[in-house]
């Protein structure tokens, strides 16, 4: 990228930070001034380190083992597998992560030893306790301010806990200390997309998901795993746009710069089937499996059996969604939301699945998972909670075809048919093909 993108990229930088300082209220407004970001750089193949980085990892294992109270080897361990848990969606990297950073703690308490402490943020991020790791992440703060990344793990936590504007002000925080370097931007510019997305501007994440491509493209050393990410991250978001083409096109560059990358594997089939090919998409689906049998993936491949009259091999995926939700107490606690919303979207096993809504949302009251309980509660019958459920889902405006579905649904299990129209005709022009399933039964009751 050129000298002249980079400054560019600045300056959209400073009129956002300028924007959330003079207390804009409502994140919608707060991107409306920046210019297009540059054009979107063209995809290249890069070369794995993996097997660097496994043997890195086999030395500070071995190093760990002849010295236990080495925590920097901790640290340094902890990280790489933190890496290989997001390059493979393992949870046994999450596992093997965890129990390194409470090694390392043990030798060295937290108040000497940020290093693990952001570690262990990033470990309770990642296993859905979100509770603990914005705790931590205020700790992390106060023990080093200068820290960046622990106020983005703070905005990170509050959002996955729906404490939208106790986020927002972590942003504000992280605006004060701008970091210019391409790591830095890019990382700022996938927050900004994240409350674009989720305060209903689309448009905006998708530039600000450009920006952070361009800036993951010429930070030194380049990021394999996070130009993919960013890519598909683009990718998705043009996808909710009900922009196939061009979300195709982000998967498969995520793809050209890591192959085998199971999101844009997963997302890739998504498309395909959008697209009406689900030959291809049940090819892709089933490659996505094999690289992670991650219950969303599973549930996908099967309904894409059953829509081509394969229902044996379908009620065989179904059956699998719940064995890999129900596997461990950490499946449990990761997958407890995507098997209730699965038990809904089938029409399988009401109770359950509102209960398992219901007790997440206790603890975890963002507008996914209100509209999780929403969703669960209307199959199992409890129409009111569920109207209650979807009004606090859709509070923020959030542009998503499957809280416009829901909402729609639920209005016509109320008995209010103009609301019913109104949010199924909004979810079929955002994205007509949201779901190869979900999408049919929206058509089916907008025609009633």
């Amino acid at each position: 990228m050129s000298k002249f993108q980079n400054k560019f990229i600045s300056i959209t930088a400073l009129i956002c930070a300028l924007s959330i300082l003079n207390g804009c209220g409502d994140w919608r407004t707060i991107s409306a001034a920046a210019p297009p970001p540059p054009p979107l750089p063209a995809a290249q193949p890069m070369p794995s380190d993996d097997v660097a980085l496994e043997s890195s990892v086999r030395f500070l294992e071995d190093r760990v083992k002849m010295d236990p109270k080495d925590f920097i080897a901790f640290n340094l361990l902890s990280g790489h597998y933190l890496r290989l848990m997001r390059e493979r969606g393992s949870v046994t990297y999450l596992e093997l992560a965890s129990k390194t950073v409470h090694a390392s703690l043990a030798v060295s308490p937290r108040k000497v030893n940020t290093g693990a402490l952001n570690s262990l943020i990033y470990v309770e991020q990642a296993s859905h306790d979100f509770a603990a790791a914005r705790e931590d992440a205020k700790e992390l703060i106060k023990l080093d301010a200068r820290q960046i990344g622990a106020y983005q793990q703070l905005e990170d936590s509050l959002i996955e806990l729906g404490d939208y504007n106790k986020a927002k002000e972590a942003h504000r925080e992280m605006e004060q200390r701008p970091d210019y370097s391409p790591q830095g931007i890019a990382s700022m510019e996938v927050r900004r997309a994240k409350l674009s997305s989720l305060y209903g501007s689309l448009e905006d994440a998708e530039k600000h998901l450009t920006s952070a491509v361009a800036q993951a493209v010429d930070a030194e050393p380049p990021s394999r795993e996070l130009i993919a990410f960013y890519r598909w991250t683009l990718g998705d978001t043009l996808f909710a746009m009900g922009k196939y083409e061009e979300a195709e096109n982000n998967y498969r560059d995520a793809l050209t710069t890591f192959p085998d990358y199971y999101r844009a594997v997963a997302s890739l089939a998504r498309v395909r089937a959008a697209q009406g090919d689900l030959n291809d998409a049940i090819l892709q689906y089933e490659k996505a499996v094999k690289l992670l049998p991650d219950p969303n993936f599973v549930a996908a491949l099967g309904d894409l059996y059953k829509l081509t009259g394969r229902d044996k091999d379908a009620q065989a995926q179904y059956e699998l969604v719940e064995q890999i939700g129900k596997l461990s107490k950490l499946n449990g606690a990761i997958y407890n939301r995507q098997l209730a919303l699965f038990y809904a979207d089938h029409d399988q096993k009401p109770e359950e699945g509102y209960n398992l809504a219901a007790k997440e949302y206790e603890a975890r009251k963002d507008i996914y998972g209100a509209d999780a309980l929403a969703w669960t509660a209307m199959k199992a019958g409890k129409i009111g909670e569920a109207q209650t459920a979807m009004k606090e889902a859709m509070k923020l405006g959030t542009q998503d075809a499957k809280l416009y579905y829901h909402a729609g649904m639920i209005a016509r299990a109320a008995g209010d048919k103009g609301a019913a129209k109104e949010n199924l005709e909004k979810a079929l022009k955002l994205n007509p093909k949201f779901d190869p399933l979900q999408s049919s039964i929206a058509l089916k009751a907008l025609a009633e």
